[in-house]
């Protein structure tokens, strides 16, 4: 099928621009209400994706589903999308740890023509952004999701054949990018308690690449904390199986849980996420 209809489960930042990018080859990109905030509804209007009432009439419709959901619900949207006998290609992108996915694709098997297995690595695929899909799967089902984004803004790479090592990548990739923005949190607001915030800064910035020169991103990762959050608890799982140590991830998840309640605030000041960091 040439222009497949895609589904998208579900439209949030990350999501609907993903699936923007995968209207430019398909026939259509269908995302369903139901239960849907007014928030989701306006992004998914603005990126020109279609509606549907119910999750049984997206599923009918699509021969593609792709889910993009914080970890957390990841395997029960995918139970739900299994108990509706879905017969398509699901494509899991969520940050989820490979256990997790293996029992999704043992739940999705029995009727669907393939399980993909998928991670996002990178910004929503907007202003510029390109952010890379990384696969594994079924040969067959891998290319037509690499198709599917062929020529936008959304790269593809593909592991491989064995479910899971998408996730891996993601994960091990995650384990850096989101620790490493939680210890200048707290490396920043231990200086500031000392009047010596400005000076640590100045000790950052003459080393290259150093996230304590710019502690002006820990704002925004306060915001997208509600959602780092779960996904470090899944690279702790995957720490943990591998006979790891997980201490380390489930603190900086507990630590990202102080900010919870600003989620998505785009209005968020360094000192703000300071201040909810020391006083919760």
């Amino acid at each position: 099928m040439d222009q497949p209809t895609v589904g998208i489960l579900h439209p949030g930042s990350m999501g609907a621009a993903v699936a923007a990018c995968a209207a430019t080859n398909a026939a259509d990109v269908l995302w369903c209400k139901a239960g849907r905030s007014l928030a989701s509804a306006e992004r998914a209007a603005r990126f020109g994706l279609t509606p549907v009432a119910t999750l049984p009439e997206l599923l009918d419709r699509s021969d593609v589903v792709i889910s993009l959901c914080p970890p957390a619900a990841a395997e029960e949207l995918a139970a739900d999308v299994a108990s509706h006998g879905f017969g398509g290609s699901y494509v899991d992108a969520n940050a989820i740890n490979p256990d997790r996915m293996l029992r999704i694709a043992a739940l999705l098997t029995p009727s669907a023509e393939a399980v993909v297995d998928g991670g996002v690595v990178g910004s929503p695929p907007t202003g510029g952004k390109s952010p890379t899909l990384y696969l594994s799967g079924p040969s067959d089902a891998t290319a037509r999701i690499e198709a599917l984004f062929a020529g936008t803004a959304v790269h593809t790479a593909t592991l491989g054949t064995e479910v899971g090592k998408a996730s891996a990548l993601k994960l091990s990739y995650a384990t850096f990018q989101k620790t490493s923005r939680v210890l200048v949190a707290l490396a920043v607001g231990m200086a500031r308690e000392h009047g010596v915030d400005q000076d640590l800064i100045d000790v950052a910035s003459r080393r290259t690449d150093s996230y304590l020169a710019e502690p002006q991103y820990v704002a925004k990762a306060a915001a997208r904390a509600w959602r780092w959050g779960p996904e470090l608890e899944e690279a702790a799982d995957m720490l943990a199986d591998a006979g790891l140590p997980p201490e380390m991830l489930r603190a900086a998840a507990s630590t990202l849980a102080r900010w919870n309640d600003v989620k998505d605030d785009h209005e968020l000041t360094l000192n703000d996420a300071l201040d909810r960091l020391a006083r919760p």
